[in-house]
């Protein structure tokens, strides 16, 4: 069993590319980094790289014995997007297409973009997911995700995949929820009989089911493909991303700010923070007050298949969220579904966990799990009334939120990239968001301002 593995295909390498072969956070690797605040093992002696490394692909901020860049000798609107996990690089793509004359910077901590939440995502569009606010992001996602431009994916990113929801006689009132719920939803969730929940997932226990739903046009999201596709547009575009930068402190200087990083100093005219589970820790570095993020872990494992042709099966998962399966390839991709609050760190599965998670399968289904190939765990992260944070802060109105995600990130990316390109420097929401209620994310709803 190999604890804390993202799934292969989902990590990145330092450049941002797909990387198949990286494997991953090993345990007792030295990556639980905090911008500068401990959080169990802690990688302290992060050299400061003065020049160019040929070869491997990273943006150098400044060459040998070059000045502070906290000073005002660029002509263009500078911009740090701090974070380069799905809600980073969207931010900054997004930012290059609404203000192409921009000088936008991205920063990631880490040695490989995505490493965190993003990296171990295995995400489904789902529109009925989350908050007024979340699904309406996600409407607003869906052209790009169902017809993302031509150059910048090499295959589409969604692939169709039905979610169905079982029910026992005792949870019967939260199916007439969900339906209610699901009526705002583009495809509106429907109630379908006990033959048809059999044929959508074969392995359930049929004495056990009362009733099931399912949202029928749902679709697995190819993460790798999505980030990758932020990248490469955020690259063609002018961008640049920084690895192994992490910010420590930012500070104002004049009208922008000048940031501490293991870099050096980098100066910005706008801060963009898209650091997910470290998102307070970097305003609090910023001397801006926090929002209240609570990251909350999610583990993920993966189990053998039936050894059956899975073709059509559905994406399956209680009622009451308590567990969730679905197939992926020769194997079964399984979780408990839990939201166990943490402090931001590098996520380790707990064998209670997945050992919970395995006697609810086994309770629901006749797969007759015994053993587990691979787990992993991330990090989900909620502003406190679980709606996404997007927008400058009232009273540092060039440090921009992007953060609080939850657990609709990933579907939501291209929304709220593109939201918060048009509100960081001031302006209002693109036609794209008609009638969206910008005071659910706006930061000052934690001020109370709206």
């Amino acid at each position: 069993r190999q604890s804390g593995r993202p799934v292969d295909r989902t990590a990145w390498g330092d450049r941002g590319d797909l990387n198949p072969r990286l494997p991953g956070p090993q345990p007792g690797a030295l990556t639980e980094l905090s911008y500068g605040h401990q959080v169990g093992r802690h990688d302290t002696a992060r050299p400061l790289r003065r020049g160019p490394d040929s070869g491997s692909g990273r943006v150098w901020l400044r060459s040998p014995g070059a000045a502070s860049m906290c000073d005002d000798s660029w002509m263009s609107t500078r911009i740090v997007v701090i974070g380069g996990g799905i809600a980073g690089v969207s931010a900054a793509y997004h930012l290059l297409e609404v203000h192409p004359g921009a000088d936008v910077v991205l920063l990631e901590m880490e040695a490989n973009l995505a490493q965190h939440t993003t990296g171990r995502s295995a995400a489904l569009l789902l529109e009925n997911l989350g908050t007024p606010s979340a699904r309406a992001l996600c409407s607003a996602s869906v052209p790009f995700l169902r017809e993302p431009p031509d150059d910048l994916v090499d295959a589409p990113l969604l692939a169709h995949r039905p979610v169905l929801h079982v029910a026992t006689l005792e949870q019967s009132d939260q199916v007439d929820r969900m339906l209610e719920d699901g009526t705002s939803a583009t495809t509106p969730t429907l109630e379908v009989d006990l033959d048809e929940a059999m044929r959508l997932f074969p392995p359930l226990r049929r004495e056990r089911l009362h009733r099931a739903i399912v949202e029928p046009d749902s679709a697995d999201i190819d993460v790798g493909a999505l980030h990758q596709a932020f990248v490469r547009g955020f690259r063609r575009a002018g961008g640049r991303i920084a690895t192994s930068t992490r910010v420590d402190a930012a500070r104002p200087s004049g009208d922008g700010w000048c940031l501490d990083t293991t870099d050096g100093e980098v100066g910005a005219d706008l801060v963009v923070n898209a650091a997910g589970a470290w998102g307070d820790v970097v305003a609090l570095g910023a001397g801006v007050e926090p929002v209240g993020l609570q990251p909350r872990r999610r583990t993920a494992f993966m189990v053998n298949g039936p050894g059956l042709d899975t073709t059509g099966w559905a994406f399956t998962e209680g009622v009451d969220e308590g567990w969730y399966i679905k197939d992926d390839g020769p194997q079964m991709f399984c979780s408990l579904a839990e939201e166990n609050p943490s402090e931001p760190c590098d996520a380790r599965p707990e064998e209670l966990d997945v050992a919970m998670a395995i006697e609810r399968l086994n309770e629901a289904t006749t797969l007759g799990i015994r053993s587990v190939n691979s787990a992993w765990t991330g990090l989900r992260t909620f502003a406190p009334d679980e709606s996404m944070v997007i927008g400058p802060e009232p009273d540092h109105p060039t440090f921009v939120w992007c953060v609080g995600q939850g657990g609709s990130g990933i579907q939501t990316s291209p929304g709220a990239g593109r939201l918060l390109a048009d509100l960081a420097l001031g302006g209002g929401p693109s036609e794209a968001f008609d009638g969206f209620d910008l005071d659910g994310v706006r930061p000052g709803r934690f001020r109370g301002q709206r």
